[in-house]
């Protein structure tokens, strides 16, 4: 058993945990499966006996399942592959996903996919910091070209939410190949997958795919260029910020070219930190921060305290302190609202462990939600001082404690990889 102090041999505790699971199950007085049966089932000929070595698989949680259960996100039967690929994110993800999802920025995606697709939009927190075996990347990637629409969503989206970089040559390859798919909402995810995990590979055809005939795929695209900072792109990016002025597609644009911070963009990021739409606003000052826009500090710090909207404000208390002002502390106070929440976690991640002393006196805010947020960016950028206070840490609050809990275990996992 997981908890039990003998030193049982891996794979023995193995069996008596999936052991464990099935005696919750039909088993009433018969011989309990071992780890080894159960694995083979999944080779079942019966669709029941494979489903059921599924489910047994993803209950006992034990990472020595996730290479045999890849073989099954390509089985013939549509049920069985959806059994599969949820199984395999779960066994990325820290906790399950919220019915109700929060974006870091934009509604990225408007088909609305399952677990995956949320997971994907909760960001690189929502996973555990381990890298995932390569044929399960592989295996999710061939999905992509499944006959079922809702298997091909959950398998681009579980692929791009566990896998990190760098690629294997064989999943870039899909990769590409899945930027030029049949179905829209695959090559979106696809371009989406390739921004996140920097893949350079995919460059061209993003280029190529502003000019989709879909518009989800063009904002997309858009986006990936700018977590590539495709200098390439920069003249294509303002073009297409003039040409749709407004709304989604102007977002995605001035996103990409916030991101890329080319010096020829610091004069539409200067006009549009005072726009009337928020997001350009919050575009704009991000984009004025990471060029170094010395200039721009004045109004900075002027939007910082008046403008109307927690979002913008946020995004120039960011530009501040990359522009080297102390707004650390400013930035922590937008912890508290779950819609600004993930938006500053991002920030946070962005300036990375330097940040770390500033941090760490903010496990002591009274706002529960706070030191929560904090704990959990500290699992990723903390190092030994982070680990003493969160090891030692006692809260009054249960949400605290287990976001300290896994802050813990993700700097563990970081140690080992």
């Amino acid at each position: 058993m997981k908890t039990a102090r003998m030193k049982l041999p891996r794979t023995l505790r193995i069996f008596a945990c999936v052991a464990l699971v099935l005696a919750g199950g039909a088993a009433r007085g018969a011989a309990q499966p071992r780890f080894d049966d159960v694995v083979r089932n999944l080779r079942h000929p019966d669709p029941n006996v494979r489903v059921k070595a599924v489910r047994l698989l993803r209950e006992a949680k034990y990472p020595e399942a996730i290479v045999p259960l890849a073989a099954l996100v390509n089985d013939p039967i549509d049920a069985i592959q959806l059994e599969a690929i949820a199984a395999e994110l779960s066994f990325f993800l820290v906790q399950d996903v919220p019915e109700r999802r929060r974006l870091a920025f934009l509604v990225e995606v408007r088909n609305r996919g399952g677990a995956a697709n949320q997971a994907f939009d909760l960001g690189p927190l929502a996973v555990w910091p381990r890298p995932a075996p390569p044929e399960v990347v592989a295996a999710l990637l061939k999905a992509v070209d499944d006959e079922n629409g809702r298997v091909r969503l959950e398998a681009m989206y579980t692929a791009a939410t566990i896998a990190r970089s760098p690629l294997t040559a064989e999943a870039e390859q899909l990769l590409i190949k899945a930027l030029d798919h049949y179905d829209p909402a695959i090559r979106a995810g696809a371009a989406r997958m390739a921004g996140r995990l920097v893949v350079k590979s995919t460059a061209d055809v993003l280029i190529k795919s502003i000019n989709d005939s879909n518009a989800d795929v063009r904002y997309a695209s858009m986006r990936a260029l700018g977590l590539l900072r495709e200098e390439r792109a920069v003249t294509a990016l303002i073009e297409q910020l003039k040409f749709y002025k407004k709304g989604e597609g102007a977002w995605s644009a001035l996103d990409a070219l916030a991101r890329i911070a080319n010096p020829a963009s610091v004069p539409v990021f200067t006009e549009l930190l005072a726009d009337r739409d928020p997001f350009l606003r919050r575009g704009a000052a991000e984009g004025l921060a990471r060029t170094g826009d010395q200039a721009s500090i004045a109004a900075l710090e002027t939007g910082a305290g008046n403008d109307p909207s927690n979002m913008v404000r946020a995004a120039m208390a960011y530009a501040l302190q990359k522009l080297g002002r102390n707004y650390i502390a400013r930035l922590i106070e937008f912890l508290d609202d779950a819609k600004t929440t993930l938006q500053v976690q991002d920030y946070l991640l962005e300036f990375g462990a330097p940040i770390e002393k500033e941090l760490l006196p903010s496990l002591q805010e009274p706002d529960a939600s706070i030191r929560a947020a904090v704990a959990d960016v500290l699992g990723e950028i903390g190092g030994d001082a982070s680990l003493a206070a969160l090891q030692g840490m006692k809260d009054r609050d249960k949400d605290v404690v287990e976001a300290a809990k896994r802050a813990v275990e993700r700097m563990k996992i970081r140690r080992q990889s």
